[in-house]
């Protein structure tokens, strides 16, 4: 072999090895991104309904589940966009559902494409009509009728569609009050308790437990004879089908979660105090942290 021709070889063989080489490095960063791809995570889309402990319980979620790693994407709408969405697998989770009477319509309109939690994060939720304390008089769904004047035949109500206002539409023909009852939102509806209060004028509306609002004013229940509302409420979660096969540490740690008066309420109070919903939820975390590890675990 003349020197020319080793050159040339050793030439061929070191171009080979460079395109061996190459070759090996496109193939592994090829492989690399589709890895990468193939184990990126939709974000959990959860209903958020603008009711305040249901803004409360999903920030919070929010935050425990970013912490974990996992994306969250909370999403407004009312309770029966909610359901539908859940029907249609657009959403993933919703986190309140009130049970046995107040959204027993939407688990028989969806108990066939909605999986409702048998497991129950509040015990001893209540619903009904209520009244400032001062109203002395006015202690039954009842005496609402004699006293028709006093209140301009109106129930001052929330968002149009949410279980309870439609149980309230029940309750009204069962008592058969001559009543009007009005939709608007929370916010707007204890805008107006509020402002009633503040000048002791009458207002009755439908509240429910736990609500940050008994903190704040003296109401109180009226009685309800024919138990329209029903007695004590459980508030379960809903997820769509497919929910617990593809999240299927989180599905289990929705159904370990529980939490009782003083954890549902200091929570919705320091989401209610903060600038930002989120903020306030992240600093009931930070403090709650050997309840929120009883889920998790």
């Amino acid at each position: 072999m003349n020197f020319k021709m080793g050159k040339s070889i050793v030439l061929l063989i070191t171009l080979s090895l460079f395109t061996i080489l190459a070759a090996c490095g496109n193939s592994e960063s090829a492989s690399g991104e589709g890895d990468s791809e193939e184990n990126e995570q939709e974000p959990i889309r959860m209903g958020q309904i603008n009711w305040a402990e249901n803004i409360a319980v999903t920030n919070m979620w929010k935050v425990i589940l970013e912490d974990k790693g996992y994306d969250v994407e909370l999403n407004n709408v009312d309770m029966g966009t909610t359901m539908k969405a859940l029907s249609d697998g657009e959403l993933d989770a919703s986190l309140e559902v009130w049970l046995p009477v107040q959204d027993a319509n939407y688990l028989e309109e969806y108990k066939d494409e909605v999986n409702f939690s048998d497991e129950v994060w509040y015990e001893n939720a209540k619903v009904g009509l209520v009244v400032p304390e001062y109203m002395e008089d006015i202690n039954s769904v009842e005496d609402l009728n004699e006293n028709k004047e006093l209140f301009d035949g109106e129930i001052t109500g929330f968002d149009p569609g949410a279980g309870t206002m439609e149980v309230t539409e029940q309750l009204i023909e069962d008592y058969e009050l001559d009543y009007e009852l009005l939709s608007s939102s929370e916010p707007a509806m204890l805008a107006e308790i509020g402002e009633a209060i503040k000048d002791e004028e009458p207002i009755v509306a439908p509240l429910w437990s736990p609500h940050r609002i008994f903190s704040q004013y003296d109401l109180k229940y009226l009685e309800d004879p024919q138990e329209t509302f029903g007695g004590t409420e459980k508030i379960h979660h809903a997820t769509r089908h497919g929910f617990a096969e593809d999240y299927e540490e989180v599905d289990a740690w929705l159904k370990n979660w529980k939490m009782d008066d003083a954890s549902i309420g200091e929570l919705m109070t320091y989401v209610d105090d903060a600038e930002e919903p989120i903020d306030g939820a992240e600093k009931w975390v930070e403090e709650n942290e050997d309840l929120v590890n009883e889920w998790i675990e």
